[in-house]
């Protein structure tokens, strides 16, 4: 590059390799410095620092929009939510910032501050300015709990709840961990909760995959660009358990989330509920530079087992959260509540696609029953 263009520094360089990468059209080929590849690679452990926002490039419109919020973090308790989108980070415009870049922005030390512009996503006119102290997180991709539940039967049973917000290095092992404590509190079945989460190591989604699925199923399929596709598939697989699965999504959930529900709900396993989610399944080589920088180039992308795309396309549930369905659940909750339920699980009781995944359970189950 610097016998090529007469060009003073390494940002330069950057700068001018960017240039020639936008023009192929793809956001997500992009080359990021030693500084935000460093950055990039923080968070795999499940540590960092900074505001608690995971962001993304939305492929249609090329802005920088929120995945999800970290609960509890700056950037939670500041109230800016899934789909707002980041118009300015300390008083510089986004614009053509990749979101390595942005994210890198918005990392810093422990007690130091950043300040960004950010528009609603449900008042598209309403753009305000928030101070944000950054703030050490600890992204643990798990949690989970106990939903005690009747069925239209009247028989008391249990509902293992888990929610994982992101893939780490950590979540396969954790989501064995949580399972296995359920499966011993003896839980009758689960729901899976990936809303919000943006994705993160793919290995980690299809770790998680083989925990619920037996035998040799193909758990996703890439494509490259001249067409050629390739399986993934598992070898001689145990699921941990075979209770019956819902998995609720929505249009946070992205990448590796997008492959998990893909492969639970084209293998016969699992129920999707929700919302449609956001369609991000490209694959990249990473090359790391002699100087600490990244070029990511994309060179295939995801395909589900069913072969459905899931690039800008996203995956739709087969039961979205609608009134009608959520009056269903409601009509149904009410027959069947149980005033000895644990104030701990409460909030998940009120959540309406939880609702209408319990809902979907009971019909499971009254099926099952019949047959």
């Amino acid at each position: 590059m610097v016998e090529m263009f007469p060009l003073n520094s390494a940002d330069a360089a950057y700068t001018k390799i960017r240039g020639m990468l936008s023009t192929l059209g793809d956001p997500f080929t992009r080359i990021i410095s030693p500084k935000e590849y460093q950055g990039f690679r923080i968070g795999s452990d499940g540590n960092l620092q900074g505001v608690g926002l995971f962001i993304n490039i939305e492929p249609r419109t090329g802005h920088l929009v929120v995945l999800s919020c970290i609960e509890g973090s700056p950037a939670a308790r500041a109230g800016i939510h899934q789909g707002d989108e980041l118009v300015e980070i300390n008083g510089e415009r986004l614009d053509g910032l990749d979101s390595e870049a942005a994210a890198q922005r918005l990392r810093g030390n422990a007690g130091t501050t950043v300040t960004v512009k950010v528009k609603d996503s449900v008042k598209k006119s309403s753009i305000r300015e928030v101070k944000l102290p950054r703030e050490n997180i600890k992204l643990s991709p798990i949690s989970s709990a106990i939903i005690p539940h009747r069925l239209p039967t009247g028989q008391f049973t249990k509902t293992g709840y888990v929610k994982l917000s992101a893939f780490s290095q950590t979540a396969a092992e954790d989501m064995k961990n949580a399972i296995q404590e359920l499966e011993n509190q003896g839980v009758h079945s689960y729901i899976l909760d990936l809303r919000n989460n943006p994705g993160g190591l793919v290995k980690a989604g299809l770790d998680v995959a083989q925990m619920w699925l037996d035998g040799d199923e193909t758990l996703v399929n890439t494509i490259d660009r001249n067409g050629n596709m390739l399986p993934i598939t598992m070898v001689d697989g145990h699921a941990i358990t075979h209770d019956p699965l819902v998995v609720i999504v929505n249009e946070g959930s992205a990448s590796a989330s997008e492959i998990l529900a893909g492969a639970l709900h084209d293998n016969g396993r699992a129920i999707l509920v929700g919302h449609k989610t956001f369609g991000k399944g490209k694959i990249q080589s990473v090359t790391e530079l002699h100087d600490g920088s990244a070029l990511f180039v994309t060179v295939a992308k995801y395909l589900s087992p069913a072969l459905h795309d899931i690039d800008q396309v996203g995956i739709t549930p087969d039961i979205q959260c609608t009134t009608e369905m959520l009056n269903s659940a409601m009509e149904a909750s009410a027959k069947n509540n149980n005033s000895n339920k644990k104030n701990s699980v409460s909030s998940l009781e009120a959540d309406s696609c939880i609702m209408v995944a319990e809902h979907e359970l009971d019909m499971k189950e009254s099926k099952g029953t019949a047959s």
